[in-house]
């Protein structure tokens, strides 16, 4: 009998650190993943009955004619589906242990250990969007972009805030600079040009209120001024339409979250659309300030909670918690926030706007890496797209963004990171969450990281 996959899953996630370790030193041979549903990642509807032939940590062939090679290792994934690993354009690390966050939580093995996380749930790409500290972050880059860690990492270095204003967070000052001048902003972007940051960051607004100050205009400009300058591209923290309308007319490149207090005008969608602007949603940041404290029904699935450690556990099981987290100034505003983010998503995908894919994963304890990813995609059908517009999202969109074109869409030449799914998520998107495995490049020098389970013992 065919196990439950999501019983899988939590199997898998037990076996993860051992099993990678194990095949590490596998042999280089192709392998088939046969009879599959195939979602490619470009919005092209789903293929039936296809054959995914893999080596090396590459896509050699995919197609419903597909011959595996003589020498293939074969595994039958009758009704299963094949789709790319999922990419996360706006994530953080290092910042959260158990209900903790701070910098004490920045070292080596809570990164590896969210990483490692992610990969469980299917997401491949992680891009850090700031407070990272760069003595840390950059070997570890460079070892994720070897394949030697269970996801790839992309992100800021540390990033752009404002004395006595936003970020909030409790933060190291090596994880964040807080320019007071232009002339402090230009050489603050100077020095994480230098360090190779992928992106830059800043933060411009209020915290619906909560601070005394935001960033200046001057900043601003500066900012995005002298990242150009270093052919970096930046990616602004807002909340309020008047801010997103800011950092647009100065030239920023991304909105790193969505528009959330007044649905966006006919003219800043135009504009948005002209100027190739890459809008990230990020519909779960919200969702998750309330959804523990109400014990949302997804919440307490087994799915859900094996992404949750014992320290958040012990925290959003507690009655008092609940209670205190359900009402008040936050809930409300997050309720609303998320119902605005819902609606500007629908009206900035049907305008033809460029859609990326993230959550503020890692960046508090309540957005939990893995489980945030795969609530944006229900949420993100919620909003009005259908499960195949959300997929795109979060794989082809999702690449494009980064710039990425090694991944994100399946095809020949591809990477090899790849979620393997029971049922059709094409039809249904919680059935993306039937996790069967995650395979990606990684792991290994010669060939293919593979997460094994019960289920592939029983198929072969």
């Amino acid at each position: 009998m065919r196990p439950n996959t999501k019983t899988a899953l939590l199997i898998g996630g037990i076996l993860t650190a051992t099993t990678s370790l194990a095949t590490s030193h596998a042999k280089a041979e192709p392998i088939a993943l046969t009879h599959i549903r195939v979602i490619d990642g470009t919005g092209a509807p789903p293929v039936e009955d296809a054959t995914l032939v893999m080596e090396k940590g590459r896509i050699l062939a995919i197609g419903p004619n597909v011959q595996p090679p003589a020498n293939a290792k074969i595994l039958d994934r009758h009704g299963d589906t094949v789709l790319p690993g999922l990419i996360s354009d706006h994530s953080h690390v290092g910042q959260v242990d158990g209900a903790t966050t701070g910098p004490q939580n920045y070292n080596d093995v809570i990164i590896k250990g969210e990483l490692g996380q992610f990969r469980r749930y299917g997401v491949l790409t992680v891009t850090a969007l700031g407070n990272n500290r760069p003595e840390i972050f950059d070997p570890l880059r460079r070892l994720a972009h070897a394949g030697q860690l269970p996801a790839d990492l992309f992100g800021v270095d540390q990033g752009i805030g404002v004395p006595k204003g936003a970020p909030p967070v409790n933060v190291a000052k090596d994880q964040l600079f807080r320019p007071a001048s232009v002339e402090e902003a230009r050489k603050d972007v100077d020095k994480m040009a230098r360090e190779g940051t992928d992106l830059v960051k800043i933060w411009v607004d209020d915290f619906d209120g909560t601070l005394p100050v935001k960033m200046s205009p001057a900043i601003i400009a500066t900012v995005v001024d002298q990242s150009h300058k270093h052919n970096l591209r930046v990616a602004a923290h807002i909340h309020d339409l008047a801010d997103a309308e800011l950092v647009v007319a100065s030239g920023a490149d991304i909105l790193a979250h969505g528009v959330r207090d007044q649905p966006v005008p006919a003219d800043f969608v135009q504009t948005l659309k002209n100027k190739g602007i890459w809008y990230i949603a990020t519909l779960q940041l919200d969702e998750a300030t309330t959804a523990w404290a109400n014990r949302a029904p997804w919440t307490l699935t087994p799915f859900a909670r094996l992404g949750v450690s014992k320290g958040l556990a012990a925290e959003i099981d507690n009655p008092a918690w609940q209670a205190a987290n359900r009402v008040g100034r936050k809930a409300d505003e997050a309720r609303a926030s998320l119902a605005m983010n819902l609606r500007n998503l629908k009206t900035l995908h049907d305008a033809g706007v460029k859609i990326g894919f993230g959550t503020d994963s890692g960046a508090m304890p309540l957005r939990v890496p893995g489980v945030a990813e795969h609530r944006e995609l229900d949420l993100t059908v919620q909003a009005g797209l259908t499960p195949l517009e959300a997929i795109h999202l979060a794989t082809g969109n999702a690449a494009a963004l980064l710039n990425r074109s090694d991944r994100g869409v399946l095809a020949p030449g591809k990477r090899a990171d790849l979620l393997v799914v029971e049922g059709n998520p094409a039809e249904n998107i919680a059935e993306i969450d039937n996790v069967v495995e995650t395979w990606s490049h990684d792991m290994e020098a010669e060939g293919l990281a593979e997460f094994l389970h019960p289920k592939e013992e029983e198929k072969e």
